[in-house]
């Protein structure tokens, strides 16, 4: 057990990991504790940006965990508005709640300082008709399919059943093995591809088990015919979530209100300052050089880090001479990047009520690869009543045309689509605004990520640097999954232990984040 608290810590990266680190070191007692942020506003991909007062979500983020201790820990920052009136919501499903929370600063409980609860719906866009994600195969789903591709996809799905790939290798083996060849190229594939930018079946299976463990078709089935039935109460089986609870102007409003919280408790919170090398002694981290805009080299001593930053800047952020082949490997690590083009329409250019909060664009001939519908996360993300405020998604690398691409020519390429696929009847939107997110998403294949566990190694012997959080870890995790991370790299610390694997454990068994007991 660590018994000096007043040692430096320096935490890289102010997104959900690296604020959850440095709220919990607090509460643990440390008192020195100096978080250094790249960019100008913190949260990380969580964060929120404000446009003329339309609000913008980077790639949707609902407030919704299997892990009580996140769930209190949410509404103990923002407490959940319930039927117009203040309150801290019990939104446990199992577990006890957090002792220690009375004793944290709170957000005061005005009426902005809230988290509503929301209805959940997500739909996949494909032949101008909508289909529940993840799959419901009801009789609404089967009627819009046509009776050849339900019977053709029922029984390519027996098939499967009958005669799993094995191993499982790549994606391509895991969604066929549980959706059946047919399903998975007319749902999984092209979308999956559009994300990645590569063939699902160069993408580890890890990546499944991950994100979508526990969906198949029999699941599917089971949801819907128990809502039928009226049997959706039961304790013993999985359901989708349906509802789920998020801050009233975005999920920014979470880490901004932290990030208050943190400094208001002493903290240090340097924003604008980029991480450029590490110092080391005896093969421990001593140190953080940064630079801020002006271009001044900042040192930061430490006698632990916490990591969240991309691994591979990481990596060439440390000496020269740590690990020359991990270096390498690191290098090599890939990533897709993300660009949201918000586009402001009147409710009449709608072809239809939407009352999604995002759905997946199946059509052919467009790149746009999801629409979000801001006004359904929270009506207080839209300035003027009677518009419609959404964000469209496309996905590339920085070495993409797409990427690119002027924020002009991407505005009307959003606008073209948008009427292409037939969601509006206009051309053209009343105001468009487009955001770029490089490293939105770590990628789980090429040749460095083959040799991903021979990098980790190599970092978990550097005893005093935690890595945690998505990039940190290059693991695509939830902002909840980020959290824990943090949360137990934290509790390491305090024990003084070094042993480093039960922070990647976490998430590895997890079911789909949508799911709840």
């Amino acid at each position: 057990m660590i018994k000096d608290k007043n040692q430096p810590i320096v935490i890289i990266g102010a997104g959900p990991a690296g604020l959850t680190a440095a709220r919990e070191l607090q509460v643990a007692g440390f008192t020195k504790i100096t978080v250094i942020e790249a960019d100008n506003q913190v949260g990380g991909i969580s964060r929120t940006v404000n446009y003329k007062g339309n609000r913008i979500d980077i790639g949707g983020h609902r407030f919704f965990s299997k892990s009580d201790w996140v769930m209190q820990w949410w509404s103990g920052v923002l407490p959940v508005q319930t039927n117009g009136t203040t309150g801290t919501l019990n939104l446990r499903y199992q577990g006890q709640h957090r002792k220690d929370l009375p004793n944290v600063p709170m957000a005061s409980a005005r009426d902005e300082d809230v988290m509503l609860v929301r209805s959940r719906l997500s739909r996949i866009y494909y032949n101008k008709h909508f289909f529940d994600y993840p799959l419901k195969l009801n009789l609404d789903a089967l009627r819009k399919l046509g009776l050849k591709k339900t019977i053709t996809f029922g029984l390519s799905y027996v098939f499967a059943r009958l005669a799993p790939i094995k191993p499982e290798k790549s994606l391509q083996d895991f969604l066929i093995n549980r959706f059946g060849d047919k399903l998975y190229r007319q749902f999984f594939k092209e979308y999956t591809e559009k994300v990645w930018g590569v063939p699902c079946n160069e993408i580890s299976a890890e990546w499944g088990a991950q994100r979508i463990k526990s969906l198949s078709i029999l699941s599917a089935i089971g949801h819907a015919t128990k809502r039928a039935l009226g049997l959706d109460g039961g304790t013993s089986q999985t359901s989708l979530i349906e509802s789920f609870i998020y801050p009233k102007y975005g999920p920014g409003q979470m880490w901004e209100t932290v990030a208050r919280q943190f400094v208001s408790a002493g903290g240090v919170l340097v924003m604008q300052e980029k991480v450029l090398g590490f110092d080391m002694a005896e093969g421990r981290v001593t140190a953080v050089s940064t630079v801020d805009t002006g271009g001044h080299g900042i040192k930061y001593p430490c006698n632990v880090a916490i990591s969240t930053m991309p691994i591979n800047e990481l990596t060439q952020a440390l000496p020269a001479t740590w690990s020359p082949a991990a270096r390498e490997i690191a290098k090599g690590l890939e990533y897709r990047d993300f660009i949201t083009v918000g586009l402001l329409y009147d409710k009449s250019a709608l072809t239809q009520p939407l009352e999604d909060n995002w759905i997946y664009i199946q059509e052919p001939g467009v790149q746009v690869g999801r629409v979000q519908v801001f006004n359904n996360w929270s009506p207080f993300m839209v300035a003027k009543a009677g518009t419609v405020w959404m964000g469209l998604e496309f996905f590339c690398r920085e070495t993409d045309d797409l990427w690119t691409l002027s924020d002009g020519a991407m505005k009307a390429l959003a606008q073209k689509e948008m009427h292409q696929i037939g969601l509006v009847k206009l051309p053209q939107a009343a105001d468009a605004v487009v955001i770029r997110i490089p490293k939105a998403y770590p990628g789980y294949f090429g040749a460095a990520y083959a040799r991903f566990g021979e990098l980790r190694a190599e970092l978990d012997k550097i005893p005093n640097l935690f890595l945690v959080g998505r990039n940190g870890m290059h693991r695509y995790n939830n902002q909840d999954h980020s959290m824990l991370t943090a949360k137990r790299a934290v509790e390491l610390i305090v024990a003084g232990e070094t042993q480093k694997g039960s922070i990647w454990d976490i998430n590895l068994d997890d079911e789909y984040h949508e799911e709840k007991k």
